[in-house]
């Protein structure tokens, strides 16, 4: 089943930077700049038959820079021949208000002078598994020790970020046991 990324405000996230190391890595060429580079033209010429054209915005300000964005993907999954989730989860760098649900699977002891520490959450980000660290303290620290123990899923909101390709949530809020 091919599934098409629609979400503006996931769209909206990919930095344009991120999708321009992508692109040159993978063997595309910018071969231009419109409107006073509020976009470039990327081209790739994979045998004789076949040649793409991405235009990618540069400026997030942009009215259609999902729509774009979204085009990107498309385009990607065919020449890629991969699916447009799993192209992204490889562009998001940060997704503010996200919400995770996970379990808890591993807990770092907690400093000696407060009571907070890292823990690392197993979640479904953009429909794959992931381990995804945060700082917890006090009660939400508290909350995380009892999940991990019993085994009970926890949800909290915050930040997603990635960095060194691995993903952190930052000013996490909201934390509590789900109910199975």
């Amino acid at each position: 089943m091919k599934v098409t990324i629609k979400d503006s405000k996931i769209l909206k996230t990919v930095n344009p930077d991120v999708l321009q190391a992508h692109l040159l890595a993978t063997g595309w060429h910018e071969t231009g700049r419109i409107y006073n580079n509020a976009g470039a033209i990327w081209r790739l010429k994979k045998d004789a038959a076949d040649e793409y054209e991405i235009l990618l915005p540069l400026q997030h300000s942009l009215g259609d820079y999902a729509e774009r964005i979204s085009d990107i993907l498309k385009t990607l999954e065919i020449v890629e021949n991969r699916d447009q989730v799993d192209i992204l989860s490889k562009f998001i760098t940060n997704y503010p208000n996200f919400t995770v649900q996970g379990v808890v699977i591993q807990i770092a002891t907690p400093q000696i002078d407060k009571l907070s520490r890292e823990i690392t959450l197993l979640c479904t980000v953009f429909d794959k598994l992931q381990e995804i660290k945060t700082e917890l303290a006090d009660h939400d620290y508290i909350l995380a020790i009892k999940a991990y123990q019993e085994r009970l899923p926890i949800r909290c909101m915050g930040d997603l970020v990635r960095e060194d390709n691995r993903f952190i949530l930052k000013n996490p809020q909201n934390l509590q046991i789900d109910k199975i």
